[in-house]
């Protein structure tokens, strides 16, 4: 193994060489997880009864991956295509509601309704589900309440505290089903010829990376065989089209592709339109018809970072006058009657990455008198707990809330906003440990100038699935700066020198304090990736910084 990556993963933990490989026979069983033996037995009975099944998404990637992939594979699998529904976030919010129920019940009329990414706290949908004679599959990987819904079957590897599978996204869920059901009708002699699930790993790779969640060992495996399908060509047309359309190389595609270029652009449907439109690239077949989708998918994110970005503008004026006023509360609130419902998650994430305290952004919601927040948290804070703790002390302030650690989204009436402010400040300084607040940057240390090349920068971008809670490799150190100059209105290219091997490098920091950065700065310090610059064919190493200063 080269030096350098051994050096990176033994920061990460990983000391032997068994622990490297990210081959699909260092999966654990199927069997290890929760609920699949009884969901299993439905999805043979649905098969011999020949049940209409109906999946009921989420609208963010991990629903929309898990929805396509669940579509697909009961397809691959012999049993009749299902259809879909995905609630529209304005009108119905969030998860398997009596309303919903009613929905799929008028529109589709099925006989077996298989929830992904949600369900795990939907006890009067369940409860509405079966009064209209409908059984419910729940597939989820959201913390369960005290209380469980009462479906037929449940899936959720969080109903073992002991299960390998804790950190499995919606998608992984949604896969381990199918793994199961695929050995189930193996064992009965009735696999269909090549009904092989690994070619659904395309879609457990993006819904894994795009709903950052911790790639521990189980998900770095899930999410590497899926970019070596994608690298390979073996992959479904409207990933392929939505990397295009990000100007991105299918043939070179990493897991930040999948965050920071895919995820958004499918994410985008659900904040500002209806994910229909996302799922729908994503089952395409046709590469004609998915670019289109593609295409649709990227005007929509565009739209959604112009709104993002004047939210951002304002959230930041509202952090400056709270700073004024003096220290920032440790759990942050934030409120304006024009921000867009769709967009308060991200720009709660934008926020949080600049304050490093838990956020949570607020819109008005469709029905009157209410308030949707959605929140962003930080190492340390349970944010679903912390929401908890403040319904506990506070009976009926918050209408709704669910999530898990690090987001987590709720509802309340306007006019507690106030209350619910302060008593989100309390409880986070009650519960947060004091020493989350500051913010600690680990790095890899220093390169040499002699590391600093296209080799390396190839080797890290590829050797591993890079993401939340493996964090790809970034590097400190001190640089001569030979020119700079601001591009795109917001970022900062830098030609920097390398005075013992006499030569030069690229870099660029991305949405730098441009406004205030010296004119003639001759030398700067800062956190960098090592990253490639692909420019009309011609590759060469570039230093991505995350952190500058000038010196």
């Amino acid at each position: 193994m080269p030096p350098i990556l051994a050096r990176v993963l033994a920061g990460r933990g990983i000391q032997r060489p068994d622990e490297v490989p990210l081959t699909l026979d260092q999966l654990p069983s199927p069997t290890l997880m929760p609920g699949l033996d009884k969901a299993v037995a439905l999805l043979m009975e649905a098969r011999r009864q020949g049940w209409k099944i109906l999946i009921i998404g989420d609208y963010d990637a991990d629903g929309a991956t898990a929805t396509a992939l669940m579509v697909r594979g009961l397809t691959l699998l012999g049993l009749p295509t299902p259809g879909f529904l995905v609630p529209d976030r304005f009108e119905y919010g969030y998860g398997l509601s009596p309303e919903i129920i009613e929905l799929a019940s008028r529109e589709a009329s099925p006989d077996l309704i298989i929830t992904v990414d949600n369900g795990i706290a939907s006890l009067d949908g369940v409860a509405a589900a079966h009064a209209a004679g409908i059984k419910v599959l729940i597939t989820d990987h959201h913390l369960p309440g005290d209380v469980l819904p009462d479906a037929d079957a449940i899936v959720n590897p969080r109903l073992d505290p002991a299960s390998p599978f804790l950190n499995l996204a919606g998608v992984g869920v949604a896969f381990y089903l199918i793994l199961a059901l695929r050995g189930a009708l193996r064992d009965a002699d009735l696999l269909p010829a090549n009904a092989n699930p690994a070619s659904l790993l395309d879609l457990v790779a993006l819904g894994t990376v795009a709903d950052v969640v911790v790639l521990d060992r189980i998900n770095r495996i899930l999410v590497e065989q899926g970019l070596r399908r994608m690298r390979a060509g073996q992959c479904i047309p409207g990933i392929i089209e939505l990397l295009k359309v990000g100007r991105r190389d299918p043939d070179r595609v990493v897991a930040q592709d999948l965050g920071f270029i895919v995820g958004p652009r499918l994410n985008a449907a659900g904040r500002l339109s209806d994910m229909t439109h996302g799922i729908s690239c994503l089952l395409c077949d046709d590469p004609q018809r998915a670019r289109e989708l593609a295409e649709e998918l990227d005007s929509i994110n565009r739209e959604r970072r112009g709104i993002e970005q004047g939210m951002r503008d304002e959230a930041m004026i509202q952090v400056q006058r709270l700073k004024e006023q003096g220290d920032l509360p440790l759990g942050l609130c934030l409120h304006d009657e024009h921000w867009h419902e769709g967009v308060v998650g991200i720009l709660a994430s934008r926020v949080k990455e600049a304050v490093h305290r838990p956020v949570i952004a607020f819109a008005r919601a469709q029905e009157k008198g209410l308030l949707k927040g959605s929140g962003r948290s930080i190492q340390g804070l349970h944010l679903r707990d912390a929401l908890d703790a403040v319904a506990t002390r506070h009976p009926g302030m918050l209408r709704k809330f669910g999530g898990h650690a690090m987001a987590a989204g709720l509802t309340l009436a306007a006019d507690q906003f106030e209350q619910f402010r302060q008593a989100f400040a309390e409880t986070v300084a009650l519960l947060a440990p004091a020493d989350i607040f500051t913010s600690v940057i680990d790095t890899d240390g220093l390169l040499e100038e002699t590391e600093l090349t296209l080799k390396n920068a190839e080797l890290l971008a590829h050797a591993f699935p890079w993401g939340q809670g493996f964090p790809a490799p970034r590097f400190d150190g001190e640089f001569e700066v030979l020119d700079q100059r601001v591009v795109g209105e917001r970022h900062l290219k830098l030609t920097l020198g390398l005075p013992t091997s006499r030569g030069v490098i690229d870099a660029i920091h991305f949405n730098a304090p441009v406004a205030d950065w010296p004119r003639n700065c001759r030398r700067v310090a800062g956190i960098y990736q090592l990253g490639v610059n692909d420019y009309r064919g011609q590759r060469s190493p570039q230093l991505l910084f995350e952190h500058l200063m000038p010196l």
